[in-house]
C-alpha cells in the first residue's frame, strides 16, 4: 500500500481465493488463476461415462449368433440332400432367404418396446413416487444384481444433524436432561450480570493454569458454562437473517442490525455438524446473533449481548482433523484459545484424563459423531509472541504449511478438556428393513464412505448392514507390503465376518495383493470402506466387475458418488441435500433409499423374467415357421419353393401374433407384496436360469416338434384337399402360437385376454378377405381358396386335431413339471 509508511506483508492463502461465480461487492480484484480446466477437483474426479449394456442383451446376442449358425447349417443340409444339382449355390441362397425367419429380427424391436414399458411402469408406481428412469436400455439389470455399493451420508442417513449428548467427564447429559443445562446456563449468566459485568465467575482463579497443582474442583455449573460457551464460540458458522416477506429488499440490510428476532435467523456453515452444535447452544440459552470477519456476538438468556473479537482462526482440514479459534472477550479482555476436533487428533493435545477414550467409544457405538472440545487461556504476552511467530511462518515461501502447522502446534499443548459432544445423523426411514431385505435377497452390500472408521462401523451396525451377532474384522492401517501380508493372513483365518477397511490400507492391499484381497473381500457378507475418495469408489466398482464378473449397482446422492455411479453396471441416484448431481448422472433416480427395495425386488425381478420370456418366445416364433418351411421343402424333393406368400409372412410376425406375444410384458409370477415379503425369490435370478442355453435348447426342441407336427399333420390329413394345405397349416400355426402364449403366461391380465381375441379376430377376418393369399395354388396349382371349404366341419375338426396334437403334450409336460418340481414362486402363489 503506498500510503502506509511501513510496508504490510500478507500471505496469500485459501482465505484470499475467489471461487467460481463469486460476486465482488466493492473494490477491484487482481486475480491469478491457480487451478483451471482439467486440474480442477471436480474434473479430476470425473470419469468418461460408458454405454451400459444389460447382461440379458449380451446373452440374447449369443443365442442369436447360435441361430445364425443353425440357419447356415440348415441351408447347407438342404442343398446337400438335393444332391448339388444344377446351380446349387443359387439354391443355397434361396434356402438362406426361405429360412431367414430363424433369425429373430423382431426380437430387438419387441425387447426395446418392452423396456420402454418397464420404465413407464416404474415411473407410474405409486409406492415409489418420484422415481425417474433415465435409461431405456437396462431396466432388467435391476433383476441381476449381486453387489450393491452405497454411500453413507445422505444415502443411508438423512444428512440432518441433531445434538444428542454432552459429556463433561463426570456427568453426561442426554436429550432428556437438556433442561438442566439450560437452568445452569441461566443461573451462571444471571450471576455474571448481577456482579455488574465484573470478571466472569467461571474464569480460572490462577492465570497460569499449569502451575496451580492443587486444582480446585470446579462446580458442575461452571463447567457447563465453560463448555457451552466454547461450543458457541468455536465454529465457522454465520447467522443469516432472512427479511420477512413484507419487508422490501432495500431495507433488508439496514434492518439486520436491529432485527435479532429468532424466527428469521438461519445458520450457514460448510458442515451440518457445526450448525447442529450452534442450534443446540441456542436451545440452551446462548445464541449466536452476529458474526463478521473480526468479531462474534452472543446473546445470553438474560438478553445481554456479549462481544468476542476473533484474533485467529485455524480452519478444519482433513489432515489436522481439528479446528481452533482464538478470541478476546470484550468485557474482560481475556484471550482464550478454543479447539474442537476428532478424538484421535485431540487425545494427545488435552491434559491427562481417564474418560475421554472410553466415552468416545461409547458414543461411537451409539452412532454419534463425536467432537472433543478443549480450551487454553493465554496471557497477552503469550499471544503476542505466538502472533509474531505465526505471521512469520505464514510469509515463508518454502514448506509454508509445515511451518504454520508447527507454530500452531506449539500452542496445542496441555489444553484443558472441556467436554465431548455427540451429534447424530439420523438414518433415513426404513433403512434397516431395506438393507435386511437386500441381504436376504443374496445381494452383498459394500458401504463406501468418506467418514472415519468408528462412525462408519457404527452406522453399519445401527443400519443392520452388519447383523447384530456378526464378527467385524477391522483392518489395521497398513503402509508396507509386509504389513499388508500379515493383515491379510489374519483376515483369512476369520470366517463369515464383515470387513472394515480404510481407503489408504485398501490402496496398499490392491497394489500388492489385488487378487487375494478381492477374493477374500467378496466372501464377506458386508464390507465397509471408510475414508474413500471418489476415484477410489469407482475403482472398487471396476475391481468387482473385473474379478467376479457379477453385476454391480452403485447408489449415492452427491457429486462425489458420480464416478462410482457411472462405473457400475446399474447406477442409482438419490435426490438429497447435496443437490441433483448424482441423480442426473444415474440410470435411475429415486427420492429415498427405502425405494430401492421395491425397485429391485418387484420391478427388477419382473423386468428380467418378462424380457427372458419375451426373448425366447420371439425366437420360438421364428423357429417354428422355419421348421414348417423345412418340412415342406423336404417333402417336395427339396425344392426351394416358399410355403407362404410374402403378405402372410409379414402378417404372421405383426398382426396375427404381435399383441399376444408382447402382452408377455404384463406377466408376473407372484404379486408385488409376495416378492417383497420373500426376497429369497430374487436370489434365484442371479443364477440366470430364466434365460440360458438350456432353456433356449428346450424352446428349440418345442419349435421343431410343433413345426413338424403342424406340417406333417396338414399333409397327412388333407391328402385329397392338398390345394388347401396353406390355409390349414397356417390356421393351425396361428392357433398354436396363441395357445403357446397362454401356456407361458403365469398370471392373466385383462389386456392379455383382449390381445389374444383381437389377434384371433384379425386372422378370421383376413381368411375371408385375403383369400387369394391362402391358396398356395395361386402360384403353383391355379386354385383359389374357397370360403365354402373353410366353413366345413372337416376343415374345423382337422385343424383342431393338428393344433391339439402340437400343444397338448406340452401342456401335460408342464403340468407334470409343476407337480413334481415346482418353481420357487409357485409355492407362494398356492
Amino acid at each position: 500500500q503506498e500510503d502506509s509508511d511501513p510496508a504490510v506483508h500478507e500471505s496469500l492463502s485459501i482465505e484470499n481465493t475467489l471461487w467460481a461465480s463469486t460476486v465482488v461487492a466493492s473494490g477491484t480484484v487482481i486475480g491469478v488463476v491457480i487451478y483451471t480446466g482439467k486440474e480442477t477437483r471436480s474434473v479430476m474426479n470425473t470419469s468418461n461415462p460408458k454405454n451400459k449394456v444389460g447382461l440379458l442383451d449380451l446373452e440374447l446376442n449369443q443365442l442369436t449368433k447360435a441361430l445364425f449358425l443353425a440357419l447356415v447349417a440348415l441351408s447347407v443340409v438342404m442343398v446337400t440332400l438335393q444332391g448339388f444339382v444344377g446351380p446349387w449355390y443359387r439354391n443355397l441362397f434361396r434356402f438362406l432367404l426361405l429360412f431367414s425367419y430363424i433369425i429373430p429380427i423382431s426380437l430387438r424391436v419387441n425387447l426395446d418396446m418392452g423396456k420402454a414399458a418397464y420404465g413407464w411402469m416404474i415411473m407410474k408406481d405409486d409406492n415409489i413416487p418420484g422415481t425417474v428412469v433415465r435409461t431405456s436400455t437396462i431396466p432388467e439389470e435391476l433383476g441381476r444384481l449381486v453387489y450393491l455399493l452405497t454411500d453413507k451420508t445422505g444415502t443411508l442417513t438423512q444428512n440432518e444433524m441433531i445434538f444428542k449428548r454432552l459429556h463433561l467427564g463426570t456427568v453426561s447429559y442426554g436429550t432428556d436432561t437438556m433442561d438442566e443445562i439450560q437452568s445452569h446456563i441461566i443461573n451462571s449468566y444471571s450471576q455474571v450480570h448481577s456482579q455488574n459485568s465484573g470478571n466472569s465467575t467461571s474464569s480460572t482463579p490462577s492465570r497460569k493454569p499449569q502451575s496451580s497443582a492443587p486444582k480446585v474442583r470446579k462446580s458442575v455449573s461452571s463447567r457447563i458454562h465453560e463448555a457451552v460457551k466454547a461450543i458457541a464460540l468455536c465454529h465457522n458458522v454465520t447467522p443469516v437473517y432472512e427479511s420477512r416477506a413484507g419487508v422490501s429488499g432495500e431495507t433488508e440490510y439496514a434492518e439486520v442490525d436491529q432485527d435479532f428476532s429468532d424466527e428469521n435467523r438461519t445458520y450457514q456453515a460448510s458442515s451440518p455438524d457445526e450448525v447442529a452444535l450452534v442450534q443446540w447452544t441456542e436451545s440452551v440459552g446462548l445464541t449466536l446473533v452476529n458474526r463478521d470477519l473480526t468479531s462474534m456476538q452472543l446473546k445470553t438468556p438474560g438478553g445481554h449481548i456479549l462481544t468476542y473479537y476473533i484474533l485467529q482462526i485455524f480452519p478444519f482440514t482433513s489432515e489436522s482433523k481439528r479446528m481452533g479459534i482464538i478470541v478476546r472477550d470484550e468485557s474482560s479482555g481475556e484471550i482464550t484459545f478454543y479447539m474442537k476436533g476428532a478424538d484421535v487428533a485431540m487425545s494427545t493435545i488435552v491434559q491427562y484424563n481417564d474418560w475421554l477414550e472410553e466415552e468416545c467409544g461409547n458414543m461411537a457405538r451409539e452412532g454419534l459423531r463425536t467432537l472433543v472440545v478443549a480450551k487454553k487461556s493465554l496471557t497477552e504476552e503469550q499471544y503476542q509472541d505466538f502472533e509474531s511467530r505465526y505471521n512469520q511462518a505464514k510469509l515463508s515461501i518454502h514448506d509454508r504449511n509445515l511451518k504454520v502447522a508447527a507454530v500452531v502446534e506449539s500452542l496445542e499443548r496441555e489444553m484443558e478438556l472441556l467436554c465431548l459432544t455427540g451429534v447424530e445423523d439420523q438414518l433415513q426411514a426404513d433403512v434397516r428393513p431395506t438393507l435386511e431385505m437386500l441381504r436376504n435377497a443374496g445381494i452383498k452390500i459394500w458401504m463406501l464412505t468418506g467418514d472415519k472408521l468408528e462412525t462408519a462401523t457404527c452406522i453399519a451396525k445401527s443400519s443392520h448392514l452388519v447383523s447384530r451377532n456378526q464378527d467385524i474384522h477391522i483392518f489395521r492401517p497398513v503402509v508396507t507390503r509386509g504389513e499388508a501380508h500379515l493383515e491379510l493372513n489374519a483376515f483369512r483365518r476369520k470366517h463369515d465376518c464383515a470387513l472394515v477397511i480404510s481407503g489408504d490400507s485398501l490402496e496398499v492391499c490392491l497394489k500388492y495383493y489385488e487378487h487375494e484381497f478381492v477374493e477374500l473381500a467378496c466372501q464377506c457378507p458386508a464390507v465397509v470402506c471408510c475414508r474413500c475418495s471418489p476415484t477410489q469408489k469407482a475403482h472398487i466398482v471396476k475391481l468387482l466387475q473385473h474379478h467376479t464378473g457379477k453385476r454391480t449397482c452403485a447408489i449415492g446422492d452427491g457429486g462425489n458418488d458420480v464416478s462410482m455411479i457411472q462405473a457400475a453396471d446399474c447406477g442409482i441416484g438419490i435426490e438429497g441435500k447435496e443437490g441433483k448431481q448424482a441423480s442426473l448422472a444415474a440410470d435411475f433416480s429415486i427420492t429415498q433409499f427405502k425405494h430401492i427395495g421395491r425397485l429391485l425386488m418387484v420391478h427388477g425381478r419382473n423386468s428380467y423374467k418378462r424380457s427372458a420370456a419375451l426373448g425366447q418366445f420371439v425366437m420360438h416364433r421364428g423357429l417354428i415357421i422355419s421348421t414348417m418351411q423345412a418340412v415342406f421343402s423336404s417333402v417336395f424333393y427339396f425344392a426351394s419353393v416358399p410355403l407362404y406368400q410374402g403378405f402372410l409372412m409379414v402378417g404372421y410376425a405383426t398382426i396375427y401374433t404381435m399383441f399376444p406375444v408382447f402382452s408377455l410384458v404384463l406377466d408376473q409370477d407372484v404379486k408385488p407384496e409376495m416378492a417383497l415379503l420373500y426376497p429369497e425369490l430374487y436370489k434365484d435370478l442371479t443364477k440366470g436360469r430364466s434365460l440360458s442355453f438350456k432353456t433356449f435348447l428346450i424352446w428349440v426342441l418345442i419349435s421343431i416338434y410343433q413345426g413338424g407336427i403342424l406340417m406333417y399333420g396338414a399333409l397327412l390329413l388333407f391328402e385329397s384337399e392338398f390345394v388347401h394345405v396353406v390355409a390349414i397349416s397356417f390356421t393351425a400355426l396361428i392357433l398354436t402360437e396363441l395357445l403357446m402364449v397362454a401356456l407361458t403366461i403365469r398370471t392373466w391380465h385383462w389386456l392379455m385376454v383382449v390381445a389374444e381375441f383381437l389377434s384371433l379376430g384379425c386372422y378370421v377376418a383376413s381368411l375371408a378377405f385375403l383369400n387369394e393369399y391362402f391358396g398356395i395354388g395361386r402360384v403353383s396349382f391355379g386354385a383359389f381358396l374357397d370360403v365354402a371349404f373353410i366353413t366345413t366341419v372337416t376343415f374345423l375338426w382337422k385343424v383342431s386335431a393338428i393344433t391339439v396334437v402340437s400343444c397338448l403334450p406340452l401342456y401335460i409336460l408342464k403340468y407334470l413339471k409343476r407337480k413334481f418340481s415346482p418353481p420357487s414362486y409357485s409355492k407362494l402363489t398356492s
